[in-house]
C-alpha cells in the first residue's frame, strides 16, 4: 500500500469518531427516562443506586436517554446498557458514594495482567460497561468521585466496548482513574474536563479509532496516557489516536505512550495541546510533557506530535526503549520508530530532554523540528561525563536518568535522528553541553542554536557518531566551540560552518579522517578553526 492511500485510511479512521457526535439534541429530549421518576432522590445524602439502575435498565436497547435534573445523585455502580444514554442536566452531579462496599468487587480475572490492579480492574467503577455498543455519557452536568485521596472506584470504566460517546462532562475528585477504556473501538471524549484528580486522567488502554478533543485535565499522576497492556489477556494494540486542543496538568506526564507496553503503539496523532507542570509537594518537579515509551516487548511507530506548549515540566521530552520484560519470559525490546515531534515550545525545563534505546536496540528514524526549549540551566561542568548507566530494566521515566551531560538533549543509541531548526537556551548559566549524543549513526542536524557559558565547552559534543551532517550551527553568548567529537567509532562526519571563527575538537581517539569540515578532511588531535 503507498503512502498516500495508507495517510487517507488513517484519517478517515481518525475521523470515524467524529459521527458519534452528530445526533441532534434535539432527539434527546423526545423519548427520555427521568430517574427521579424511578425513585431518584437527589439530595446528596439518600443513596440512589437502585433507582438510577432502574432508569438505566428502563432505557436500555430502546435508544432513550436517561436524564439526570438537577440534584445530586449519591451512587454506587451503575452498570450501563447497550444504546442508553446518560445526560446529566446543569447542576446535576453524580456523586460516588464514600462506602467502597457499594460498588462492584475487582474482576477476578483467570489470568496475570502483569498490570497493577488500576489498569487491569474494570468492575471496580461508579459507571461501568463491558460488551456493550452505543454508549453516552453527556452532560453539562458533573461526576464526583468524593475522594479526598488516591483510593476508591474508577469513575468511567468501559471494557471491549463500541461507538462510545463522552461530552460535555465536568468530572472531579477522582481516587482512581478518571475515564478508563480498555479494548474499546470508536470512541471521542470530547469537552471533558477533569479537575482534581488522584490519578489518571484520560487512559485509553488497546483502543481503536480514539478521539479526544479540546479537554482540560487537572489531575496528579498522569494526565493523558495511552496504554497497551496485558489487562485482556492477550497482546493488543492501540491505533489510530486523533487529540488536539486539549489543557493537561499535571505532577507527573502530561502526554504519555507507555509504560504498559507489551502491546503496540500504531498511528497516533497529538497537536495543539498545553502542558503546565506542577511540583510534587515532597518530590518536586515529576513532570514530563511528552513521554513516550516501549519497554515490555511492543512496536511504537507513526507517531506524530506537534503544536505543543509546556510550562515547568521536569523534561520537555522522553523516548524510551528498552527490555523491561514485562509480560514476557525473557525480554526482549520491541521496536520504537518513525516519530516526528514539531513546534514545540517548553518553558522552565529542569531535566534534558532524552531519546534512549538501550546497546543493540536503538531507537529508529525520531525527527525533530522547531523546538524552542529553556532549560532552568545551573550545571556544572562536572556533569559533562558519558558515563550515563543504561537501566534497561528499570521503569521508563524522565527521572530515571536524573541529571545528564547536556542540558537541552542527550541521545545515546539512536539511528537516524534529525534535528533541524531547534533552539536551546537557559535562564542561569550552565557548563554542559546544549546537545550530546553518543552512540547515534545517520544524523542531520541543520539550523540549531543554543546557549553555550563563556569560556567553557562547547555546545555539542558528539562521541562514537557515524555518518553525521551538522550545518548552521550557532552558539550564543559569543560560544565558539562548535562541537567536540570522540570516540574511536567516530566515522563520516560533515561539519559545515557559518563562518571561520568556529571551532569543531577533535580528541585523539577519533579515527583518521573521520571528519570533514567545509569538505576538507581534518587530521585526529587536530582543532579545526579554518579550511586545513
Amino acid at each position: 500500500m503507498n503512502k498516500s492511500r495508507r495517510a487517507f485510511l488513517w484519517r478517515a479512521a481518525l475521523a470515524a469518531p467524529l459521527l458519534l457526535s452528530e445526533t441532534p439534541r434535539g432527539a434527546e429530549a423526545s423519548s427520555r427516562v427521568d430517574v427521579r421518576a424511578r425513585g431518584a432522590k437527589g439530595d446528596g445524602r439518600t443513596k440512589d443506586t437502585r433507582a438510577l439502575q432502574a432508569a438505566i435498565d428502563a432505557a436500555a436497547t430502546s435508544g432513550r436517554v436517561v436524564h439526570f435534573p438537577p440534584g445530586d445523585y449519591l451512587s454506587g455502580t451503575l452498570r450501563l446498557r447497550d444504546r442508553a444514554a446518560l445526560h446529566l442536566d446543569a447542576g446535576a452531579t453524580l456523586i460516588a458514594s464514600p462506602d467502597d462496599a457499594d460498588f462492584d468487587r475487582p474482576e477476578a480475572l483467570d489470568y496475570e495482567t502483569f498490570a497493577d490492579r488500576e489498569t487491569s480492574d474494570y468492575g471496580f467503577a461508579l459507571l461501568r460497561g463491558r460488551r456493550l455498543r452505543h454508549v453516552r455519557i453527556l452532560g453539562p452536568g458533573r461526576i464526583d468521585g468524593n475522594r479526598t485521596g488516591r483510593s476508591g472506584p474508577k469513575l468511567i470504566a468501559l471494557k471491549e466496548c463500541a461507538d462510545v460517546e463522552i461530552r460535555d462532562l465536568t468530572i472531579a475528585n477522582a481516587g482512581s482513574y478518571n475515564v478508563s477504556l480498555l479494548g474499546c473501538q470508536r470512541v471521542n471524549v470530547q469537552d471533558v474536563t477533569i479537575l482534581n484528580g488522584y490519578a489518571d486522567g484520560i487512559d485509553p488502554d488497546c483502543c481503536r479509532d480514539v478521539r479526544i478533543a479540546r479537554c482540560n485535565i487537572d489531575t496528579r499522576d498522569d494526565a493523558l496516557c495511552l496504554k497497551a497492556s496485558f489487562a485482556l489477556g492477550t497482546r493488543a494494540s492501540t491505533e489510530n489516536v486523533r487529540v488536539f486542543g486539549c489543557r493537561l496538568t499535571t505532577l507527573h506526564n502530561a502526554i504519555k505512550l507507555g509504560t504498559e507496553s507489551t502491546g503496540d503503539f500504531r498511528n497516533i496523532a497529538i497537536s495543539d495541546c498545553a502542558v503546565t507542570g506542577r511540583r510534587h509537594p515532597w518530590k518536586g518537579d515529576l513532570t514530563s510533557g511528552i513521554a513516550l515509551e516501549t519497554v515490555d516487548g511492543g512496536i511504537l511507530e507513526r507517531v506524530s506530535i506537534w503544536n505543543i506548549q509546556m510550562a515547568d515540566v521536569r523534561a520537555p521530552i522522553f523516548v524510551r526503549r528498552a527490555g523491561r520484560g514485562r509480560g514476557q519470559r525473557a525480554p526482549i525490546p520491541g521496536a520504537l520508530r518513525d516519530v516526528s515531534i514539531r513546534d514545540v515550545l517548553a518553558r522552565g525545563a529542569l531535566l534534558a530532554s532524552s531519546i534512549t534505546g538501550i546497546p543493540g536496540h536503538p531507537v529508529e528514524r525520531i525527527a525533530l523540528r522547531n523546538v524552542r526549549a529553556i532549560a532552568r540551566g545551573g550545571g556544572s561542568a562536572d556533569l559533562t561525563s558519558l558515563r550515563v548507566p543504561e537501566m534497561r530494566r528499570r521503569y521508563p521515566d524522565a527521572t530515571m536518568f536524573d541529571d545528564l551531560p547536556a542540558y537541552g538533549l542527550y541521545c545515546r543509541h539512536v539511528v537516524g535522528l534529525t534535528v533541524e531548526d531547534t533552539d536551546l537556551a537557559f535562564d542561569r548559566s550552565d557548563a554542559r553541553p546544549a546537545v550530546v549524543l553518543d552512540d547515534v549513526s545517520d544524523v542531520r542536524v541543520d539550523a540549531l542554536q543554543a546557549a553555550t557559558a563563556v569560556g567553557t565547552g562547547p555546545m555539542l559534543w558528539l562521541h562514537a557518531v557515524r555518518d553525521g551532517r551538522f550545518r548552521d550551527l550557532r552558539p550564543r553568548a559569543g560560544g565558539k566551540t562548535v562541537a567536540r567529537i570522540s570516540g574511536a567509532a567516530t566515522a563520516r562526519m560533515h561539519v559545515f560552518r557559518r563562518d571561520l571563527d568556529q571551532v569543531v575538537l577533535l580528541d585523539r581517539d577519533v579515527s583518521a579522517w573521520a571528519l570533514q569540515v567545509d569538505g576538507r578532511p581534518v587530521a585526529p588531535g587536530r582543532t579545526a578553526t579554518a579550511p586545513p
